[in-house]
């Protein structure tokens, strides 16, 4: 790469993607004309030539252009989208029906109806270890070292002291049997099977990797049911909710990471950097703002060194 280009490159990075006009000594530079300045078509001057010296990168710099997951107006301040989960208030009255009789004090009120009040803890638990030989679903059952890990999962969510309201899992057999050696301990608990849990690939990573490339149309089946599975089981508490709830959801690496992603608003396709241990717990909270949390992310550090793999 050529010194004009890493320096249009650095400016065009301090910038944040805006036109930077910078100095660096470069060497001796020769002069381009006299004067302070030169007119422009309507009036705008053009700033002197550099004393020796010094180059200046020229507001004409061309920048690689940003990327679009961080574009945003710039009035807002943040990155942050208040209305991710579709459930800011604003957005769930209609405003054509506002009464004009009672104004502001009749959407302040249907406002306040729609706002959340609760707190939702949500804790995604990866499967346990299981055999990777096996042909189909069915066959790819726990192992030995598997149910010992889910035992740890059950007795570590179960000394947390919480009402848990239910556990939500994968159909799959691994996240099935992981899920009903946890539920001994957290008797009481109510179970639901649901497919959109499965595991599969959400969407093409970036950076790729090497030794993992699905078909296209896997990304494009599974990545819409996971999706479904996002915004089916994370979003801000219901208005009618009164109490936080703690919901258990046990399911597969690939969903949990890209879950993880889209709650943060990061970058989905950066889901394959992040990395789940068998057995793992992952905490989520989602306060009635809408704003959310991340606990923590792949805790096993109560299980016993040599009881924890990734596979």
């Amino acid at each position: 790469m050529s010194v004009r280009r890493a320096l249009a490159l650095a400016a065009c990075g301090l910038a944040g993607g805006s036109v930077l006009l910078s100095a660096v000594v470069v060497g001796k530079q020769p002069a381009r004309g006299g004067g302070d300045s030169e007119p422009r078509p309507g009036g705008s001057a053009v700033p002197s030539a550099p004393p020796p010296g010094l180059l200046l990168l020229p507001p004409t710099a061309s920048c690689p252009p940003t990327a679009g997951w961080i574009e945003r107006p710039a009035s807002t301040g943040s990155y942050w989208d208040s209305n991710w989960d579709r459930r800011e208030p604003l957005a769930l009255i209609n405003l054509k029906k506002k009464n004009e009789e009672t104004g502001e004090e009749e959407l302040a009120s249907r406002l306040d109806h729609c706002k959340a009040k609760a707190t939702r803890h949500i804790f995604l638990i990866r499967h346990s270890q299981y055999n990777l030989d096996g042909r189909a679903d069915k066959d790819r059952t726990l192992t030995p070292l598997g149910r010992e890990q889910a035992e740890l999962t059950g007795h570590r969510l179960a000394s947390l002291g919480l009402k848990f309201d239910q556990i939500i899992h994968s159909s799959m057999t691994r996240a099935t049997e992981t899920t009903e050696i946890i539920s001994k301990h957290l008797p009481g608990v109510k179970k639901i099977s649901t497919d959109l849990l499965r595991e599969g690939a959400p969407i093409e990573p970036d950076p790729p990797v090497s030794h993992w490339k699905p078909e296209a149309v896997q990304y494009y089946e599974d990545g819409a049911r996971i999706e479904a599975a996002f915004r089916n089981f994370i979003h801000r508490a219901d208005a009618k909710q009164e109490e936080d709830s703690y919901e258990i959801f046990v399911c597969h690496a690939n969903v949990i990471r890209y879950i993880v992603c889209r709650a943060l608003q990061f970058p989905p396709e950066g889901w394959l950097r992040l990395s789940l241990n068998n057995g793992s717990i992952t905490h989520l909270v989602i306060r009635p703002n809408g704003r959310v949390a991340l606990r923590t992310l792949g805790d096993t550090g109560f299980m016993p060194p040599d009881k924890i793999t990734r596979t």
